[in-house]
Formats: C-alpha cells, structure tokens, sequence
C-alpha cells in the first residue's frame, strides 16, 4: 500500500526523523492518519528492531514536544508484517487546533499540516483562524462544581493493571484546568459524583409496560461502566434457533460488537450537556442512546471508516489505560463486523444505535 493523505511510512526512529512534525500534521488534519515506522517510502517492509524501546521514545516525545496536549488522540502499536515488527502510530484529530511544537510555539514552523502525502508548514492566517474558533468548551476546560473529589477507585483500576498512580497523577492524567482546579473529567472519574446511567428494560417493543429501571452511577465513571457492562451482559442470553437439521445456539446480541457500542457510548457522550448515556432493553432490540452528534468536521462516511476524533480526549486516555478501548478508532469497525451502517442514527444532538435480537425458534410439535 503506498502513502496517502492518512498513511505515512519511515523507514526508522532515528534523530533525523521528525516524528512531532508528522504527528503534528495528523491532529490539524480533519480525518487524522496513521505513521508506520519499519516501512521505506516505496512500501517496503524493513521492520524495527527494539520495537519497545522506539515505542517509549515515540510516546515521551509526542507527550513532551507537543501543545495542546496530545494525551488520548494517539495510540502506539505494533504490528507484524512479513515476519517482521512494525510500529503504528494512530492519530485522531484534535479538537483544539492548531496543535504546534512547543519549542515554536504557533508560528508556520511549528504548526504542520498534511497536504497530499506530506506534512507542510501551516500558513500564518490559517494558524490564527484555528486559534481563534478552537473548541474551549470540553470536559477538560470546564471547572468541577465540587473540589473536595477522591479518588480511591480509579487507584484501585490503575493498580489492578499494575499501574499505580503517583502524587502526580492529577496532572498526568489532565484532571487539571489551566488555572490548576479540578475540572469536569475529574468530578466524572471521582468517587462520588451525580452523574447517573440508567438500563431501562420493557416487556415488548414500545415504552409503555416499563418492568425494570436500574440506574448506575454516582461513584467513579469507570465503575459504572463495569456495572452496566455486567448487566447487558446478563441480558445477553443464548438464544436457541432449531433446524430441521441442527439446533444453532448464539447470543441475542454480538457481545463484542455490544461491548464496543456500551464503551463507545460512554467515552464519547457529551458530557458538557449533563446528559449521561441511556441503555434502553426491549423485547426485539436494544437501544444505546448518548447525548451529542458527530463531531465537528467528521462526515457520517467517515465515521464508518474509522476515523476519530475523540470528543473526550481525558476519558480516552484513562480508558485506555485501564484496557476497556483497545485503540483508536476499533470501535465502530467491530460494530459494523456485525450490524450494519443501518444501526446508527443521527440525531441533531443525539446518536442511537439500535441492535436487533436474534430470533429465538422453538421446535415445532407435529399431532400424531
């Protein structure tokens, strides 16, 4: 495959390459892209050989060189390719463009953006017009109303992952506004909070006999996310299609698709309107409703190829962290694996994903 506008090949890491400029490139870039490290410029594979020690290079440069910061609009993989290691950088594109070097700050030599199959300096006006319409209203700009949070629970996560959190932890994981208080993606990962999900299920195919309304929430959002996991989950029962040949057991639902449309729903819902996600059962479906449309700059046909631009880069970073997204832009793909593009609705301030339920058939009796 030779590059493109979203795919960049470098032969190696070395000091001569500019990894910031082409990561740079990618964030102001509306669809975002991918960098291949191990691959020359004709598409041949080379490979690396310390894969995991370009990787941490990789990571501390772009954590450290770039502003705004990059943290959960990037992920670093790698992938086997003729036998050899590869490395995958995903990048998603940013919402508080123009991102820059630090070094340069917001000038053409240190904002880059990608132009064909290349990365090219910014020119000065379109530098100041991205600066002046950046999307300031976010979860991680937003002052918490509360500022006595704990955060007992997200410890316990990190350290089940052998990820222990430091004094530091607040600023790592951007918790902070500008002004150093907690902000909004604080309060969502605290242990006590008034954001509330709730897992409605109905008796038939409409919302009128309501038989169970559970509500997850009010503690860290990470673990109310587990308990609505669990409970689709136990909703998720095998259904029993009898043949005349076979009986074919399956789920109601495709539990990785289902999974992905749970975490997604969550991770990306605009939280800035104080509506969390809905889960809605009935006797036919399953309904995920999350409050907020496509982003800004990302077409319906673009979104069904992949491409991402996170609306909650903080959730993000700290999902993936604690494993429950594998990397950016896997969700949807897994959806439509198995459901089709018909799944999703868009809404004016709402996206609905509405999965059908496998058929259940029970055998026929035959009067002698």
């Amino acid at each position: 495959m030779p590059e493109t506008n979203r795919i960049e090949y470098k032969r190696e890491l070395s000091t001569d390459v500019d990894i910031e400029k082409e990561v740079i490139a990618f964030l102001n870039y509306h669809e975002g892209g991918a960098i291949y490290i191990g691959i020359s410029e004709a598409g041949r594979i080379i490979g690396v050989e310390d894969a995991d020690g370009d990787m941490l290079k990789i990571k501390d440069r772009v954590k450290n060189n770039l502003a705004p910061s990059a943290m959960g609009l990037f992920d670093v993989v790698t992938e086997e390719r003729e036998g050899k290691n590869v490395i995958k950088i995903i990048v998603a594109s940013g919402r508080e463009k123009p991102y820059f070097k630090k070094k340069f700050g917001m000038t053409e030599k240190g904002c880059y953006i990608r132009v064909g199959t290349a990365a090219e300096p910014m020119p000065q006006p379109i530098i100041e017009k991205l600066f002046a319409t950046r999307t300031r209203d976010s979860i991680g700009k937003i002052r918490s109303n509360r500022q006595d949070l704990t955060f007992e629970q997200l410890r316990i996560y990190y350290e089940e992952k052998s990820k222990p959190l430091n004094k530091q932890f607040k600023k790592n994981l951007e918790l902070l506004t500008e002004e150093g208080t907690l902000n909004y993606a604080a309060y969502l990962l605290a242990d006590e909070n008034n954001v509330s999900i709730k897992v409605a299920k109905y008796k038939g195919v409409n919302r009128i006999d309501l038989i169970e309304n559970n509500e997850y929430g009010y503690c860290s959002l990470i673990k109310a996310t587990k308990s609505v996991l669990d409970k689709i989950e136990l909703e998720n029962r095998t259904a029993t299609q009898i043949t005349s040949k076979e009986r074919i057991d399956r789920r109601l639902w495709n539990p990785v698709a289902l999974r992905e449309a749970v975490i997604n729903s969550i991770v990306h819902n605009d939280f800035t309107r104080e509506v969390p996600p809905k889960f809605e059962i009935f006797s036919d479906r399953i309904e995920i409703t999350s409050a907020g449309s496509l982003p800004e700059g990302l077409s319906e046909e673009e979104f069904f190829e992949g491409v991402s631009i996170p609306r909650n880069r903080e959730l993000m970073r700290v999902y993936r962290d604690l494993e429950l997204v594998e990397q950016l832009g896997s969700g949807v793909p897994r959806i439509l694996g198995s459901y089709g593009k018909e799944c999703f609705r868009f809404m004016e301030n709402f996206i609905r994903m509405t999965f059908p339920a496998s058929k259940e058939v029970t055998p026929q009796v035959t009067p002698k």
